[in-house]
């Protein structure tokens, strides 16, 4: 079962890469000190063999991965995931989860969280009741805030995640504006999909600067011209070096490469980390 519905219809004007005039100056030398790759981009590889994927990301210079729970790990327990994160000296700063998962057995899920180090736990979209409702996106905004609160005791935190389709307007009201003004940012914070916000028209920069307190992972995400699919990093329309170069406390946010059309998984996945590896911002 497919994760995201990938959009193919939305476009974006020149606006979409502008760049805030307040960012700080690029060129001073800066890299990514560590490089994370979600594994949705290597799925393919991780259904067939979860652990020997798990080395070749280690093997091609990745630090972090962001796990899949709403894939449920490919099969394997949280103690069998986590055995195989230290084996390759890999962390997980993070995974993806299911909506539901904050409103069934919340509890014993960040107990898993605990076990496998995550910071974070990462909603990528909600049900498919959302998709003509601002009502719906209000309410899991305050489910979202409930669970918060309860994520914060436990010292790990909530977070959701941008799709293309949380662009597109209901009824004249972005979708993706109002549940974020609705949550509590003190209980849940967002993970910034670049691609995705390009994919669905919106301005990653912008939304950077809006809700640069409240931001605290991002997906690194290229796309074609015409915005119409991903590509490897560097060989489509966004400037990561601009982008990257406007965020001053870069080292503590996690950073995951996510392409989700490749050709080839894991010779993606090699570009993609060569590009970050290479470049200074």
């Amino acid at each position: 079962m497919e994760r995201r519905r990938f959009l193919q219809t939305f476009g974006a004007g020149a606006g979409a890469l502008a760049l805030a005039p307040h960012l700080r100056e690029i060129g001073e030398g800066n890299k990514l000190a560590r490089v994370g790759l979600e594994l949705y981009a290597v799925r393919k590889a991780m259904k067939a063999d979860p652990e020997r994927t798990l080395a070749a990301v280690r093997a091609l210079g990745y630090t972090d991965v962001e796990l899949l729970w709403s894939f449920g790990n490919f099969g394997r327990t949280p103690q069998q995931v986590r055995a195989t994160l230290d084996k390759e000296g890999l962390r997980a700063p993070s995974a993806h989860i299911a909506p539901e998962t904050i409103v069934d057995s919340w509890s014993k899920s960040l107990d898993d969280a605990r076990l496998l180090g995550h910071r974070y736990l990462i909603v990528p979209s909600l049900p498919n009741e959302t998709k003509l409702s601002i009502d719906e996106w209000k309410a899991w905004a305050d489910k979202f805030n409930s669970a918060g609160a309860v994520a914060k005791t436990a010292g790990v935190a909530l977070a959701f995640h941008n799709e293309p389709d949380h662009m597109k307007a209901i009824g004249g009201v972005v979708p993706y504006d109002a549940f974020v003004d609705r949550l509590d940012p003190n209980l849940v914070r967002l993970q910034l999909d670049v691609g995705n916000m390009l994919l669905g028209g919106g301005n990653p920069t912008w939304y950077f600067e809006r809700y640069r307190d409240r931001i605290v992972s991002f997906h690194l995400k290229d796309v074609v011209a015409d915005r119409s699919r991903d590509t490897e990093l560097g060989t489509g329309a966004f400037d990561f070096k601009h982008f990257l170069g406007g965020i001053s406390d870069i080292d503590d946010k996690p950073c995951y490469v996510e392409q989700e059309t490749p050709a080839d998984e894991m010779e993606s996945a090699r570009k993609n980390i060569a590009f970050l590896r290479a470049l200074t911002f």
